[in-house]
């Protein structure tokens, strides 16, 4: 159980750090230096962890950080821009799986994944690809704060902005309603989505070694 810790925890805050910085930086690019100036254009991960995000990470299996802020009056287009903002986090971390699904594969081939001293860093491969992935997601799902809110408001036209500027209130509450509710049944609805993607992401990242 220690062990799973040692190797999960590395594996999160690269997944979390990646996720925020590609959001930061992505902003950037496109002209708005909030998250700059603010120091969130960072590789530390620490400047992006969410206590409570964090917390769910370990509880559950799938969290969130610190949202990057963002200023869209700085946008030549904000719809659009923010919308590519937004798809910035989870893309980031589905390149991240691939890099590691790679790496698993150059491992198997070379039998390091089964030897007894190398086994640890093939396991740590493993946990970083599938985290990536649960991570982006996750963040996919259409329920503020997290990506999926955003990228849904750059698709949907603005007379939806209403609705979806209510929906912002209440996305929060609604997450963890459906986050605690799960994790007290015993079924949740978002690994019931989520993990057959996983699962299809990780067959093909690693050539259907897992």
């Amino acid at each position: 159980m220690v062990e799973n810790y040692i190797l999960i925890i590395p594996s999160i805050l690269l997944a979390l750090t990646i996720h925020e910085y590609a959001h930061a930086w992505m902003a950037n690019r496109f002209g708005d230096p909030t998250s700059k100036m603010l120091g969130r254009l960072s590789l530390n991960p620490f400047i992006h962890l969410d206590p409570i995000g964090t917390l769910m990470l370990f509880l559950v299996g799938f969290g969130w950080a610190k949202p990057v802020p963002v200023d869209i009056r700085y946008f030549a287009n904000p719809k659009r821009m923010m919308l590519w903002v937004a798809l910035a986090g989870p893309l980031s971390n589905i390149f991240l799986a691939l890099i590691f699904g790679l790496l698993i594969v150059l491992f198997s081939t070379s039998n390091l994944m089964y030897n007894q001293n190398t086994a640890i860093i093939g396991n740590l491969l493993v946990y970083s690809l599938q985290i990536n992935l649960a991570l982006a997601f996750f963040n996919m799902f259409p329920i503020p704060p997290l990506d999926g809110s955003k990228i849904l408001r750059g698709i949907l036209s603005y007379e939806f902005d209403n609705f979806l500027n209510k929906l912002e209130q209440l996305g929060p509450i609604i997450l963890i309603g459906i986050i605690l509710i799960g994790y007290l049944s015993g079924f949740s609805i978002i690994w019931f989505v989520i993990s057959p993607l996983i699962n299809l992401f990780s067959s093909i990242f690693t050539f259907g070694l897992l």
